[in-house]
């Protein structure tokens, strides 16, 4: 019973560090919020692995957020006005997210009864974060929101995977692809900062 209420209070701090990541447009609140977002993912990912391997998610998360943020400490970021041709604000960010969690409380009971045993918590954690993550990709063209968009995606999707296999070969290749989203987008990051220079 507080296994569930924790895993429930782990989904909330899902949304709310999700659509924080969505909204802000500060990069260090964004490397805080991915932050906390992986010891949601953590938490939940230990529902069905033990704590060691589901520590690993926790860990390479962490290492991902840390290679963007030093990167981004030490370059200055220009940031591109808006997408012009999606709707402007938080007010359109906060009402997709609003969708998405409809979405989400809506799906969450019918995915849990045709695969029983993964849990509610479980479910809706995943469908949030992947949801959450394809808005990033869709409404944002920033180098560093794109890779936290694809991170949010990758975290959603190792929650539901996670109930459903438990190979240790297999967590180890996503922790590598995680880790390696993250330097990615350091490299990009950086390769970027001599044409914004000369601009």
């Amino acid at each position: 019973m507080i296994a569930t209420i924790i895993s429930w209070l782990a989904v909330v701090l899902l949304l709310v560090v999700s659509s924080g990541l969505l909204i802000s447009r500060d990069w260090r609140w964004d490397i805080g919020f991915l932050a906390a977002q992986y010891a949601g993912v953590f938490w939940l990912v230990a529902q069905h692995w033990p704590p060691g391997m589901a520590a690993v998610k926790l860990v390479t998360g962490w290492m991902a957020t840390a290679a963007l943020g030093m990167t981004l400490n030490t370059i200055s970021i220009h940031r591109e006005p808006d997408e012009r041709f999606w709707p402007q604000g938080r007010a359109f960010r906060l009402f997709m997210v609003g969708m998405i969690a409809v979405l989400t409380a809506s799906a969450t009971p019918r995915i849990e009864a045709s695969v029983p045993g993964i849990g509610l918590p479980v479910i809706a954690g995943a469908i949030l974060l992947v949801g959450i993550g394809l808005l990033h990709l869709a409404t944002d063209s920033q180098i560093e929101r794109v890779v936290i968009g694809l991170l949010t995606v990758m975290a959603g999707f190792e929650i539901i995977y996670a109930a459903l296999e438990g190979s240790i070969l297999v967590a180890a290749l996503l922790s590598v692809v995680n880790l390696g989203l993250g330097l990615v987008g350091a490299y990009l990051l950086t390769s970027s900062m001599p044409q914004e220079e000369s601009e």
